[in-house]
């Protein structure tokens, strides 16, 4: 079994609600019903019905208890949602028909949704931006409460056979934070440590990564990551974590035994965090491009609840794994895996 078919297969041993915010679109509607299929659990379409039903119907599916649409205009669950809405962001100046124009947005009502306890998690950006995706989960879903902040990672996966015998990695940040400072990689490390045990079922190594390892280089940006990893293992002592490491030092057992020996992660870590965006970014396309890897993400990490954010450039197959991982992000935040 591949990484992949991991994912999938424990994302159905823990179903969940998810509720899709473009249901309209055709890559949304198939990849619905290739997730109820496999057993992920519900799967909620915003939009109108008899768009999507025949959307689904096209795709060779129907809806059924597991599969079904709410259109935000008119449901019964509206004025509820435009209360609560408006509860939560009247301290920003907002009025009820305002809060009633805003939740009218898929993307506010379906994480409305999530925050009142009516879906697990939910996914959008097929259509939508990034920025008014990951917008609408911060104002509405918000933080969780033991996260300096909301972060992202990518879920690498190796090409097969690959020669270090690896099969995948978390990146991280690679998408959201672009200067984090210590605590605050400290921080999106421990988010990283979380999505690791519950994307790719391992014990989470991490590696601190710089252009030093072990104090072969100085400067301030190597104070930071080193600061970040004395943190780390303060506050969080029972994960297996280092730093500061070069990439090669953290990925490679030969190069880590001259450069960090005795390190219990240098040459194995499988959670690699960058210290900043540049390098996260640069790092993971680099990987993706030029290394042939697989990258699933961004997946967003330190918020409430799940909810993540899709390429407009993704395809069928892209919206089934994202649904996959959020469906194992609400099982990890409830404690099941």
């Amino acid at each position: 079994m591949n990484i992949l078919e991991g994912l999938q297969s424990r994302a159905a041993a823990h179903p969940a609600h998810i509720v899709l915010s473009e249901g309209q679109d055709i890559r949304i509607a198939t990849a619905a019903i290739k997730a109820v299929a496999a057993g992920f659990g519900r799967l909620t379409l915003l939009g109108q019905k008899t768009k999507i039903a025949k959307l689904i119907d096209d795709a060779g599916g129907a809806l059924s208890k597991n599969l079904q649409t709410i259109n935000p205009v008119n449901h019964p669950l509206e004025n509820e949602v435009i209360t609560a809405f408006f509860e939560l962001r009247k301290h920003k100046g907002i009025t009820l028909d305002q809060a009633k124009t805003l939740t009218h947005d898929p993307l506010i009502f379906a994480a409305m949704l999530v925050r009142l306890g009516y879906a697990d998690g939910t996914l959008g950006g097929a259509v939508s931006t990034t920025s008014d995706t990951v917008r609408a989960a911060l104002q509405v879903i918000g933080k969780a409460p033991e996260a300096k902040l909301v972060s992202s990672c990518f879920l690498m996966i190796l090409p097969d056979n690959h020669q270090s015998g690896r099969h995948a990695m978390i990146f991280s940040d690679c998408g959201l934070v672009i200067d984090p400072s210590a605590p605050e990689i400290a921080s999106i490390a421990a988010q990283s440590a979380l999505s690791c045990k519950a994307l790719i079922a391992e014990t989470p190594k991490i590696a601190l990564l710089s252009f030093s390892t072990k104090g072969s280089a100085t400067h301030h940006n190597v104070d930071k990551v080193s600061k970040a990893a004395e943190i780390l293992l303060d506050q969080y002592p029972n994960l297996s974590s280092d730093g500061e490491l070069q990439f090669d030092a953290a990925f490679s057992p030969d190069i880590s035994a001259s450069k960090a020996k005795g390190s219990n992660v240098a040459g194995h870590a499988n959670v690699m965090i960058f210290p900043n965006l540049d390098a996260g970014n640069i790092g993971y396309k680099i990987a993706q491009r030029v290394g042939g890897c697989k990258a699933i993400g961004p997946i967003i990490q330190g918020l409430a609840q799940p909810a993540n954010d899709l390429s407009r450039g993704c395809t069928t197959d892209d919206v089934l794994n994202m649904i996959a991982v959020t469906v194992l992000q609400f099982a990890a935040q409830k404690g099941t895996i």
